[in-house]
């Protein structure tokens, strides 16, 4: 299923968890290892390693394996896309609310000190 959506819907399922947004939030920081990112996490390696799965398949995460040592890193372009959309979103409602305001005022001149 995760393979066949969107390339922000993969994003959006990515941060749904937050498991993965702790992990996001860590790996913004610089590069760390597998081991390094599972430390705090109160779960077993393997669980670690899927949310990075589903992370890497969003295109939040790229990681590297140099000899035993696989270590992440953050992709910023795929938070940028969703950064964008958000706010396409948010300067869409700043207008309608902008818009609302002046009709308001149109109605009620009086109201306005």
């Amino acid at each position: 299923m995760l393979n066949q959506s969107d390339p922000l819907d993969l994003v959006f399922q990515a941060l749904a968890d937050p498991t993965r947004r702790s992990m996001v939030e860590r790996l913004s920081r610089g590069p760390v290892t597998v081991s390094e990112l599972a430390k705090p996490l109160e779960m077993s390696l393997p669980a670690v390693v899927q949310h990075l799965q589903v992370l890497e398949t969003s295109g939040i995460v790229r990681s590297e394996k140099v000899g035993r040592v696989r270590t992440c890193r953050i992709e910023p372009e795929a938070l940028g896309t969703a950064e964008q959309w958000i706010t396409q979103r948010r300067r869409s409602w700043e207008r309608r609310l902008d818009r609302l305001g002046d009709y308001l005022a149109e109605q009620h001149p009086d109201s306005q000190e």
